[in-house]
């Protein structure tokens, strides 16, 4: 049964990427953003309850820490809060999500080979001039799946230096998306934080299809710490980007599966690498 559904959800994404039907449809319907605020609809309501059951099985999600009582819609799941407490040294950098890894060495005119399509990092922050200041540092994509705990937290302790949006259309972070290049077009928040062991950092959210809104807890000026939540996901598969400085090397063993396209499954707080000494 499982896979006849992803056999479907594979001839979906099909039609709308690679038919000239389907293109249309995606450009002028589906990726525009009041399309995904009539589907946030459907999330909220309380109709959408009876969808959560399904879901669970399908994705094979481990809900041993909640009571399905509790969740009025399908987004109250999604959006499900658990308990996390950060454990690591403060010498040592955090998966600020449940995801899957990927680690890039940062250097002018790189092009960032994700799924088997091209992105360079000054496209992502949509500046030259921020980007160059994380020169010499790490780029680490934090993708997150529809069975993964959408919320994601912060790296280290510190200020929110700045932060801002940039628009645009919503596509699925799926491979079969990438020549529309999904971390470059769709919609993404960027937060600058200024942490206690790592320097300027920059923080991204990138929403994809189907994901409305990127919830963000905290305005310029907050003083975070280390593990606290930052924010969340509504529906739908997305991801984390962080841009760091040359101050922290890299789990190797996560840079070499990064190199052999190998994507690495991580928890929320698992370290993955530590400040150079």
């Amino acid at each position: 049964m499982r896979e006849g559904r992803s056999e479907k959800e594979s001839l979906s994404l099909r039609f709308l990427y690679h038919t000239a039907i389907g293109r249309l449809l995606l450009k002028g319907v589906f990726s525009r953003i009041w399309f995904t605020r009539l589907g946030s609809l459907w999330q909220h309501s309380r109709l959408s309850r009876r969808t959560i059951p399904g879901f669970v099985k399908k994705n094979s999600i481990d809900v041993s820490e909640w009571s399905m009582d509790e969740f009025r819609c399908f987004n109250d799941f999604f959006i499900r809060k658990k308990d996390f407490c950060d454990k690591s040294g403060a010498d040592e950098l955090i998966s600020v999500a449940d995801s899957r890894l990927s680690a890039y060495k940062i250097e002018k005119g790189l092009k960032l080979n994700i799924k088997n399509s091209h992105y360079s990092v000054e496209s992502l922050v949509d500046s030259d001039e921020l980007a160059e200041q994380f020169y010499g540092g790490w780029c680490l994509v934090f993708r997150l799946c529809v069975d993964d705990y959408h919320r994601y937290s912060y790296l280290d302790s510190g200020k929110i230096a700045d932060s801002y949006e940039i628009k645009g259309l919503l596509h699925t972070v799926r491979p079969i998306a990438c020549d529309f290049n999904p971390y470059s077009t769709n919609h993404r928040m960027v937060s600058l934080l200024d942490t206690d062991n790592f320097g300027r950092v920059a923080h991204i959210e990138v929403g994809a299809l189907m994901v409305g809104k990127i919830r963000n807890n905290h305005e310029v000026g907050y003083e975070f710490k280390k593990g606290e939540e930052k924010g969340y996901f509504e529906f739908g598969g997305s991801t984390v980007i962080l841009l760091i400085g040359g101050d922290v090397e890299i789990d190797k063993k996560i840079v070499e599966s990064t190199k052999n396209d190998v994507e690495t499954r991580i928890r929320l707080g698992n370290v993955i690498g530590k400040k150079k000494m």
